[in-house]
């Protein structure tokens, strides 16, 4: 199993921190945080997921989060408009309950997935599409969403023997970061700074090792605009950039927590699985490698989410960069339409709907006199 020290990053954007944050207010902070996980670790976790499922369900339905819910609410009503309202307020509520179990996990994570005992908590689906990419000398893209645990996929793959990088953005407190480092790389899952991913991350690529991206975040207004449920939305052209000039085979799954069985405790129990595979070979003969792989790893993601939507963050503002052409009241591009169609899986109704909907998005924008959504 490998094990090694933490990359120390070369590209830290944080603010340096004064001698009162050095030496009292940051150790202090850290100090309390352990303290509160000595608690965690001293319960059973079965009765911690519970506390947290029960903060999670209690936070959602505060007044004082009412507008954060609204806003997700409205996010679900474009992404799932078949279900009734109710039913998406429930979907968000369950999010919430969802984040706040999966804060407790991911504080005991290096204590309960080892070498030994990760099997009791983490089932493999089809796994194969991992593992034969993994064994060869070409370098692999593993993506997934803020949807289920996405550490677990890296962090597994890690135990299971393979080196991994994982993309992350460091934390404030710096003791914590420190510790969060080493905690992860003593399985084999190195954290690299994504202030400095852009740099260090080609010189792994062309080791042919392997890196994790957590890629459904709003990428700004340098974005690539492709279909994300039915709505344009700015993803990572980087992923894709990176694909293809190095070859390299992306890997889209995720971590979807499984329900307890009948008349059993909440637990920790997860199932990978795996949405999809590109390789070199699926692009190269499209006529825009980069527009098709990003459409289609976001493709991949949605199809995650529809699974588990209740484990799905509908806080994030996803939609948040939007198209020039809606920015500056144009009509929809003939050529990004062009792009859409050129796609294999796009129909017909699912283009007139992207289309229908850029239209109500660039007249909602010239109506609130906005450049980009909440």
């Amino acid at each position: 199993m490998p094990t090694s020290t933490p990359i120390p990053s070369r590209y830290d954007r944080r603010d340096p921190l004064s001698p009162l944050q050095t030496y009292v207010t940051q150790p202090a902070m850290y100090t309390a945080l352990r303290t509160a996980l000595v608690g965690v670790h001293a319960l059973p976790l079965s009765s911690m997921l519970r506390l947290g499922s029960v903060i999670g369900r209690t936070y959602g339905g505060l007044g004082l989060n009412r507008e954060r819910i609204e806003r997700a609410i409205e996010r679900l009503e474009i992404a799932m408009p078949e279900y009734s309202r109710a039913q998406r307020e429930e979907l968000v509520v369950r999010s919430y309950e969802h984040l706040a179990m999966l804060a407790v996990e991911l504080a005991v994570l290096p204590r309960y997935l080892t070498e030994d005992a990760w099997s009791d908590y983490i089932e493999l689906g089809a796994l194969q599409q991992v593992i034969r990419p993994l064994l060869d000398e070409r370098p692999s893209l593993l993506l997934t969403a803020h949807c289920g645990n996405w550490e677990v996929l890296g962090y597994t793959m890690a135990l299971l023997g393979f080196r991994m990088h994982a993309i992350y953005r460091p934390l404030d407190l710096r003791p914590a970061d420190r510790w969060l480092r080493q905690t992860r790389s003593r399985r084999g899952l190195e954290l690299v700074d994504k202030f400095g991913a852009m740099h260090q991350l080609p010189e792994l690529l062309s080791k042919g090792e392997s890196v994790a991206f957590v890629a459904d975040q709003n990428a700004g207004q340098r974005g690539l605009q492709v279909p994300f449920f039915g709505r344009l939305a700015s993803s990572y052209k980087s992923i894709g950039l990176m694909a293809i000039q190095h070859r390299a085979r992306i890997i889209v799954g995720c971590a979807q927590r499984q329900k307890p069985e009948t008349g059993k405790s909440v637990c920790m129990k997860y199932k990978i699985e795996i949405e999809d595979r590109i390789d070199p070979e699926d692009w190269e003969g499209q006529p825009d490698p980069l527009f098709y792989i990003t459409a289609r790893y976001r493709r991949a993601i949605e199809q995650s989410v529809r699974k588990a939507p209740e484990q799905y963050l509908w806080m994030h503002r996803i939609w948040k960069s939007r198209p020039r052409h809606e920015r500056l009241n144009k009509p929809f591009p003939n050529a990004l339409r062009a792009k859409l169609e050129a796609l294999p899986w796009m129909t017909q109704d699912e283009l007139e709907h992207i289309m229908h909907r850029s239209d109500l998005d660039r007249a909602m924008m010239q109506e609130k006199g906005v450049s980009e959504f909440r």
